[in-house]
């Protein structure tokens, strides 16, 4: 058996095999709500037989929306429609996984879908965003409102209970968005954390946030589900979050019971941003063998043999897709195939002809 398709087990959970889907927005709910474009889009990627769906950033509140298009999971409305997919999703054989998350300084964001750019005004449905300091990211909002105390309170509350509804849904693996310059990179980052209270300036201080959200959701969850954490190894910026903060802080995930780390970067200032294929790899290697927890590599990774080399060479432990997969949702049988894996299980009976 090959590595790719290698089930992995995180907890009590068993992956069939090691290719997820990364989280990908679609900009596509009404008041946060999941709807038919989400069953098929989320249940075609179980369908061609990845290991792990995950959805696209689930905002823990209204405010915490990249786009009024977003979806969420503060409600029981959200819960139920998500329940359906899930549904689905394990129909397929496949494992459900849902990307919580906080937009911070970057919300209420046309989706650009209409040909519109920026920051949605109130009068338009936007709102007021939140972040750690009042500094904008470019060409958004320009009035981010720094969270105090209570504010800061009630985003960890408001992961808890998503976390919560998450698990009432059927959701098998959660994961938590502190990545691509969102509330939680906005903290752990000096670029875009300019405190100086016990949320701000050192390095301990700067992590708090986060590890505050991770407890609480592994003190919701309990014990058996997995926990991902989503990081931006680097702002490819001077003086910024780097790859060395990195490997501290998934050390330190690891003993708050964080799972795998999946590994992204970047999207917390504007940035050239060396994109060659499989540029990221490297941040998840020095994870894994630095940090001592397992990674997950994404980022221009697009064949079956490019992906089965990461996980031979002890780079990664599972490989994440995105663009590849809107290209051919059925790339896992598509790389089972060219791989020569035999067992059909992996096709649902309908395709299996196209098996041999």
């Amino acid at each position: 058996m090959s590595h790719l398709f290698t089930p992995i087990t995180l907890r009590s959970v068993t992956i069939r095999n090691r290719i997820w889907v990364a989280p990908m927005c679609q900009y596509s709910a009404v008041e946060g709500v999941p709807n038919d474009w989400h069953l098929v889009h989320l249940g075609s990627f179980a369908r061609g037989g990845a290991g792990l769906v995950i959805t696209e950033a689930t905002a823990v509140e209204p405010e915490g929306r990249i786009s009024p298009e977003d979806t969420g999971l503060w409600n029981a409305e959200q819960q139920a429609a998500w329940g359906r997919i899930v549904d689905f999703v394990h129909g397929q054989g496949a494992t459900a996984g849902i990307q919580l998350a906080h937009a911070g300084r970057k919300a209420s964001t046309y989706s650009g879908f209409a040909g519109r750019r920026g920051g949605v005004a109130d009068a338009d449905g936007g709102w007021r965003p939140v972040g750690p300091s009042p500094v904008p990211f470019p060409g958004l909002r320009e009035d981010p409102e720094p969270l105090d105390a209570d504010g800061i309170g009630r985003v960890v509350t408001a992961f808890g209970d998503a976390a919560e509804r998450a698990v009432a849904a059927g959701f098998d693996v959660i994961e938590v968005h502190a990545a691509h310059g969102y509330l939680l990179h906005e903290f752990l980052s000096p670029l875009s954390n300019h405190r100086d209270d016990e949320y701000g300036g050192s390095f301990d201080n700067r992590v708090r946030l986060v590890l505050e959200v991770v407890r609480e959701v592994r003190s919701r969850v309990g014990a058996g589900l997995p926990l991902v954490v989503r990081l931006s190894a680097t702002d490819w910026s001077e003086g910024g979050w780097d790859a060395d903060q990195t490997v501290r802080l998934a050390a330190q995930l690891r003993a708050e019971g964080v799972d795998l780390v999946d590994t992204s970067s970047g999207g917390n200032v504007l940035a050239d941003i060396p994109t060659d294929p499989g540029y990221q790899v490297p941040f998840a290697r020095r994870i894994r063998t630095e940090a001592g927890i397992p990674a997950g590599a994404v980022g221009l990774i697009t064949e079956p043999k490019q992906a089965e080399d990461i996980l031979a060479d002890g780079s990664a432990d599972v490989v994440l897709l995105g663009r590849e997969l809107l290209r051919d949702p059925h790339w896992p049988l598509r790389a089972a195939y060219e791989l020569g894996e035999t067992d059909t299980d992996l096709w649902p009976v309908q395709y299996r002809r196209a098996a041999r």
